[in-house]
């Protein structure tokens, strides 16, 4: 693409209409530049267009585009071609630094976004000149500029803290030290003194303090992985000047919101992390500042309203407090009765009360209010911070903390008992007492794994609890409703089974109520309990046990997507799953109802997926309905195609992306549900699962190679007489996944089922050709992931077609590369097979070419009888070798950055371990003495000295051990 005027007018044009909320509009714009933007220049005219454009949107749209475009792009993955051309590389590296610093904030964040994604890859090695290019821009005193270059570098250096170590970050940091460390420490200062010059100028302190922000974030990125040299000899200069920030306060700096935090909260908020930082981290060095800190902390803490604006601040302050109150160094700051009785007063619980905030999230914003209730996205939440410090101080004064709370919690509790429709927040709040004060361990997976003695949680569920959720009326109080179901599903562990069995009815009831939270947290304490292991592993609450709540407990799930706001609701989802799978053939009555609802349901969303894991669970719903229906009756499949594949027809034309993998899953699992033969119907689609557009998206790959493995199971007489013309597709198909690290696996699979299933005759002229290629990738790339895979195809090919075919296949490609293979990839190797199925293939292979393949006992062959024996017995008895060279690091699938949707495994789809040998051989061992038997009987003598001469005395040992076994001799 040329950097014409005309090429900028049709961009123009383009993004426009990808900004239309009509999808017929939009679909086709986002389609077009998809296609264009493989093309030389195209992330060039994005950043022209958005310095040179005189449309505020476009330029925005544009910067927008350019960082999505390089997010999928920019990484250059192994076996794959380059996406960004080298020249667009360069041109890009050399303007946009330049260009983001020039360019408006809204902007300049996309791009500074862009330069993360791109120095993530390239700096430093590729990108040297990045970080001198920056430092430069310090000098310029124009502040627009300096937080362009902060901001650039805090989305770079902010990786540091979750990074794990290795000597390669500890140089990019080292290297990053060196020329940043000190240039930032003298922005710092002077930036505090420009503040005290400008301290009755609010437009200059605004801006000021934006610089302070991210200069704080960067001395918390910067310090996370270890104490820098640097930093610790310039503690003083930045200890001082936190803590005067910290206690700092300019009308100038107040806002009037009281939702949005201002600048001097989130700088503030900053310094209480980096000091937490500090205290957790290197505490012998901070020693020194701590006493202060606490002070300032504690004075801040005491004197902050409960305005939302002051959150972040707050939790911040009390995490610091929470990770100094658990360090032994530190206990003695806390010990005295009165600084507890003062914490728990003035901090821990007006933390814990409910606001008219929350209550407004409880209502109108609920998926937010779940996501930090439920998922622990609360980090920064006022009562997450004080529940922390509740469990922080019961490390060393459990009886203490858990003496003061228990009267305030009877307090509350009689304040709620007096009027309860008034005083039900002193209820919700001494709930959340109890539970702080309760947990001392929590898994998402297992809820509370360690409990605090001193609280009896069974009574107060009895008294409590179980009351509220008993009430006839689901929609009173629905904070409280929320609560009690919250504590079923946070202490499952330490509540009675009689107790649990009694919730469950309840809990079904409350699937009705109208708030979204409560009906959500009722679907989500159903499924947590459906999945609770008892004794010796068994599932602990039974089919049996839920028989009698069977349907009232389906139809209300089921209902539950009906109300408002839960239409795709995926902990409802989640719910109907699990269900399914627990009560199995409990469900089979009301399939035909069932099925017609999920297919209506996979309909409506699939015309815009949005919520990933509802989908997913919805899949594996339908998945679970297939399975229990057709283990009972596998005729029931043709119902199902019946229902799916109207749905499924329309998915693949419309080709909507997020679902393709999942109907590929259904489909492999209804296909291999049939007993004879292969229906006219998925006849009709194979051609179209050959097409290459498929193949390019990554997420297709594991289920298409699926289902025409099913294909090939069910239907290989039907592809050989009626589809021949394909089999050259479906090789084409083996071939592009062979030529991949990634996905080589993949057309093994599928190489393994055509060996395995189709007749002989219909693949015989391909057979050269495809040894031919996995020599030519063996030369190339020789990984331990294709070895072990060309070593089970070998095997099963010697298997099906004799292992004098496979000596004389490679010997027509090249005289003598029968025991090159032997000799080099088969003996050496065969140890690294990992896997049940995979052994017996390689054991079961390597019999037959030690005793049907007659040139192994005639010819120059023969020297390499005894070390393949000796390599068989190895894989019998040795343990795997998993080692794998360091040069070798397999790029995981679903690190393939871009567009593509990474494929999601359903587990109710599963597939049934093949095993292609089967019952012809069940003990390889006995087998190998067998056939070992059998040879000697045609060549009395021989065998014998071959072993007897050439094979060490461990395999030996062993090999007389299979000989007995088999109650057999060799002649």
């Amino acid at each position: 693409m040329e950097l014409s005027d005309a090429n900028l007018q049709t961009l123009t044009e383009y993004l426009k209409k990808t900004l239309d909320p009509d999808p017929t509009i939009r679909r086709p714009a986002e389609k077009f530049l998809e296609s264009v933007e493989g093309n030389q220049n195209y992330p060039l005219l994005l950043l022209t267009l958005l310095e040179k454009s005189q449309d505020n949107v476009i330029k925005v749209c544009a910067s927008v585009t350019f960082k999505n475009y390089i997010k999928r792009n920019w990484r250059i993955i192994e076996d794959e071609p380059n996406k960004i051309c080298e020249a667009d590389r360069i041109a890009i590296k050399a303007n946009i630094v330049h260009l983001m610093l020039s360019s408006p904030e809204q902007i300049q964040k996309q791009l500074s976004d862009a330069i993360s994604i791109i120095g993530r890859e390239d700096f430093p090695q590729k990108w040297p000149d990045l970080l001198t290019e920056m430092v430069n821009r310090f000098q310029s005193g124009d502040f627009h500029v300096i937080n362009g270059v902060l901001r650039t570098a805090h989305s770079l250096f902010k990786r540091y803290r979750h990074e794990f170590k290795s000597n390669e970050l500890w140089t990019e940091i080292k290297l990053v030290l060196d020329a940043f460390a000190l240039p930032l420490t003298n922005l710092f200062k002077a930036t505090i003194e420009l503040c005290s010059t400008h301290a009755n100028d609010a437009s200059a302190l605004k801006v000021l303090f934006s610089s302070l922000i991210l200069i704080a974030k960067l001395f918390y990125s910067l310090n996370f992985q270890d104490l820098p040299e640097f930093f610790e000899d310039n503690m003083e200069t930045w200890m001082n000047n936190f803590h005067s920030l910290l206690t700092l306060d300019n009308k100038l700096l107040q806002t009037d919101d009281e939702e949005e935090a201002g600048l001097l909260e989130l700088l503030k908020s900053q310094i209480c992390d980096n000091a937490a930082l500090y205290a957790q981290k290197y505490d012998e060095e901070f020693q020194p500042y701590l006493p202060r800190f606490v002070t300032a902390i504690w004075n801040l803490l005491v004197t902050t309203g409960q305005e939302v604006k002051y959150d972040l601040l707050v939790s911040n302050a009390i995490q610091f407090l929470a990770s100094v109150c658990e360090r032994p160094h530190y206990k003695n700051l806390f010990e005295d009765q009165n600084t507890l009785t003062s914490i728990c007063e003035k901090v821990i619980v007006p933390n814990m009360e409910f606001r008219a905030a929350d209550e407004e999230a409880f209502e109108d914003n609920s998926e937010e209010y779940i996501r930090r209730d439920l998922e622990g996205s609360d980090i920064d939440t006022r009562r997450r911070a004080a529940c922390d410090l509740v469990r922080g101080l019961c490390k060393f004064f459990e009886g203490p903390v858990t003496g003061i709370f228990s009267g305030y919690v009877n307090s509350m509790l009689q304040e709620y008992a007096k009027n309860p429709s008034v005083n039900w927040k002193h209820k919700d709040a001494a709930i959340y007492l109890v539970t702080s004060l309760a947990s001392k361990a929590q898994t998402q997976r297992h809820g509370i794994t360690q409990a605090n003695e001193l609280v009896n949680l069974t009574e107060f569920f009895v008294n409590h609890i179980q009351p509220d959720l008993k009430s006839p009326n689901v929609n009173e109080f629905p904070v409280l409703k929320a609560d009690g179901i919250k504590y079923i599903m946070i202490f499952r562990n330490q509540v009675p089974k009689e107790q649990l069995l009694a919730s469950i009815p309840l809990l079904i009831n409350h699937l009705q109520a109208e708030s979204i939270v409560v009906h959500t947290y009722a679907a989500h304490a159903l499924e947590r309990l459906f999945t609770m292991k008892g004794s010796n592993n068994t599932i602990l609450i039974t089919a049996a046990e839920i028989a009698p709540f069977v349907e009232i407990l389906l139809t209300n799930l089921f209902k539950a997507l009906t109300l408002p706001g839960s239409s795709e609701n995926e902990y409802i989802m989640k719910a109907i799953m699990r269900s399914f799978s627990l009560l199995q053939e409990a469900i089979i009555p009301y399939i035909p109802t069932l099925i017609t609802q999920l297919t209506q349901k996979l309909l409506a969303v699939s015309k815009n997926p949005s919520k990933p894991h509802f989908n997913h669970y919805m899949f594996e719903a339908i998945c679970l309905s297939i399975r229990i229906t057709c283990k009972a009756n596998p005729a029931a499949v043709v119902n199902f195609e019946e229902a799916l594949f109207m749905v499924f027809t329309e998915i693949l034309q419309n080709d909507v992306q997020e679902f393709i993998p999942y109907v590929f899953q259904v489909m492999s699992l209804l296909l291999e549900t049939h007993k004879n033969g292969i229906p006219s119907s998925y006849m009709a689609l194979f051609p179209h699962l050959l097409q290459p557009v498929l193949w390019e998206r990554a997420g297709n790959i594991p289920p298409l190679v699926r289902l025409l493995q099913a294909f090939l199971e069910k239907g290989s007489n039907t592809i050989a007489s009626a589809a021949a013309d394909k089999i050259p597709g479906l090789l084409g198909v083996f071939q592009k996944l062979i030529a991949s690290k990634a996905n080589d696996h993949q057309g093994f699979f599928l190489l393994n089922s055509i060996i395995e299933h189709m007749p002989p005759e219909s693949v015989d002229q391909y057979r050269k050709q495809i040894f031919i290629l996995l020599f030519q990738r063996l030369q190339n790339s020789k990984t331990t992931k294709f070895i072990k895979s060309f070593l089970v195809f070998i095997n099963l090919y010697c298997i099906k077609y004799g292992a004098l075919a496979l000596q004389e296949i490679f010997d027509s490609i090249q005289p003598k590369m029968f025991g090159m293979v032997l000799e080099k990839i088969i003996i050496p190797e065969i140890q690294k097979v990992s896997g049940q199925v995979e052994k017996k293939i390689c054991a079961v292979g390597i019999t037959k070419l030690l005793t049907e393949c007659p040139p192994m006992m005639d010819t120059e062959y023969t020297k390499l009888w005894t070390p393949l024996l000796q390599s068989l017995i190895g894989l019998f008895e040795l343990p795997e070798d998993d080692t794998i060279p360091d040069e070798e690091h397999f790029i995981d699938i679903e690190d393939t950055p871009g567009y593509q949707t990474a494929f999601s495994q359903l587990a109710f789809a599963g597939k049934k371990e093949h095993d292609p040998v089967g019952q012809l051989v069940n003990n390889p061992k006995i087998h190998l003495a067998q056939s070992l038997h059998k040879l000697s009987t045609a060549c009395p003598g021989r065998v014998p000295s071959m072993v007897s001469t050439s094979l060490n005395a461990e395999a030996l040992q062993y090999l007389q051990g299979y000989l007995q076994a088999a109650s057999v001799t060799l002649l």
